[in-house]
């Protein structure tokens, strides 16, 4: 995954202590499966997307990434990674109820194989905010911030 330690824009909207007392309801997790199921045909580019956003508005995230030489969103590269970014956030929509859990092997392969601690993904929110403007009101918007909060803690279980 694309995310680092190094940039937590969450943490200064939602300081540490706030955001790990903020849970899933069933209402959030009712509302975030509803909007993923509207936007999972476009994960691809929102993937991609994100990701060039991320490296462009947090350069020092590009240090994972200094081997590209074009961190666009049209970039083979950025792309298969976004792919795949994408792809570990339709794994955790598939286990909203237990995303700890569910995500063990995600958790451990970025703490001690990737060495990259997941908790950036406000360029996600970002995207499909643009992609979605109708889609994305600020129900979503809440339940899906609190959702990706609560996947960055999943993935970031084993740096504990």
């Amino acid at each position: 995954m694309f995310f680092t330690a190094l940039s937590r824009p969450w943490s200064t909207t939602f300081p540490l202590n706030q955001s790990s007392k903020m849970s899933l309801t069933a209402k959030d997790k009712q509302v975030v499966t509803t909007f993923w199921s509207k936007i999972a045909s476009k994960a691809d580019d929102i993937g991609a997307d994100s990701l060039s956003r991320l490296v462009t508005v947090y350069p020092q995230t590009k240090t994972y990434f200094s081997h590209w030489k074009d961190t666009s969103a049209t970039s083979p590269q950025v792309r298969k990674h976004g792919i795949t970014v994408m792809g570990g956030v339709r794994e955790a929509m598939g286990k909203i109820n237990d995303l700890t859990g569910g995500l063990l092997t995600l958790s451990e392969l970025h703490a001690f194989t990737l060495r990259v601690d997941p908790a950036n993904f406000k360029c996600m929110l970002l995207v499909v905010a643009i992609m979605f403007p109708v889609d994305f009101t600020p129900e979503v918007h809440m339940a899906l911030d609190k959702f990706m909060a609560a996947l960055a803690r999943a993935l970031s279980e084993k740096y504990r």
